[in-house]
């Protein structure tokens, strides 16, 4: 897919990163818009979370990525915070800080240095304690809080950078099924308001029901971009995921459910 640069939110052109001496990605390349909810998708060890990584310039990296047109290697942290908020992979927290504190953290870009919070950002935060459905703890310290609990929260603290774009590493891990599919429906309801998503996960199922668009990365390269539809296919699972897997319809999206290892019953 080319789009005109006008039309990008984000643009990847021939990125590779390199790990202990390893290359972990290779020459991807895509576009992503405003409205789009993209699924980042393939085996363990693929490069998922090495690409968000680089995406938000937390790893070097060939290639270029820019964010509205503009090099994002020329960007400083702060201006980087603005452009796009990073949910890692990793749900610990260090300080048992209120989780009301730990979600106003997502402010931060937006405030000058030691500046008040003042009613946009108040009203930023109370959204996204709302929206993840955390306000009856949110003045317990977040290290007292369940792993799914607490992946709420920092979810909530993404949210309430109020970004044009999203990264998520595997955001939904950890959560029941309620709070699964919540998360998901989320991400599409913020790209239904023109804001973009880029989550990795293991979930094809979640993934192919809400995702606008899935990126599918295999060997550290991008083998497949585009609907769920025309990358989940019975032949990509078994050469990409070694699996055999159900396809259906419930409620007009796709179900996608491996059933076993390819070539066993």
């Amino acid at each position: 897919m080319t789009l005109l640069s006008a039309e990008r939110l984000l643009g990847v052109e021939g990125l590779g990163a390199t790990l202990g001496g390893r290359d972990v990605l290779r020459d991807i390349s895509f576009d992503l818009r405003p409205g789009e909810f993209i699924g980042l998708i393939g085996p363990n060890g693929a490069g998922k979370s090495t690409l968000l990584r680089a995406l938000m310039g937390l790893l070097p990296h060939g290639g270029r990525v820019s964010l509205s047109g503009e090099d994002t290697s020329g960007l400083s942290a702060s201006e980087m915070a603005l452009k796009a908020a990073y949910l890692a992979q990793d749900r610990d927290v260090a300080w048992p800080m209120p989780v009301e504190a730990l979600v106003a953290l997502g402010r931060t870009p937006h405030l000058a240095r030691f500046a008040p919070l003042g009613s946009a950002d108040r009203a930023a935060i109370d959204s996204a304690i709302a929206r993840m459905d955390v306000g009856a703890f949110r003045d317990r310290p977040a290290t007292e809080l369940s792993g799914g609990e607490r992946a709420r929260v920092l979810i909530a603290r993404a949210l309430a950078q109020e970004t044009p774009l999203l990264f998520a590493d595997e955001p939904t891990a950890g959560l029941d099924p309620a709070h699964q599919i919540a998360v998901m429906q989320l991400f599409s309801e913020l790209a239904a308001t023109e804001r973009s998503v880029v989550a990795s996960t293991h979930d094809l199922g979640l993934a192919a029901r809400f995702c606008s668009r899935l990126l599918l990365i295999a060997n550290g390269r991008l083998v497949a971009d585009g609907a769920p539809e025309t990358v989940l296919t019975p032949e990509t699972m078994r050469a990409v995921y070694g699996v055999e897997t159900h396809f259906g319809e419930a409620g007009g999206r796709m179900v996608v459910q491996p059933v076993s290892l390819a070539g066993k019953s």
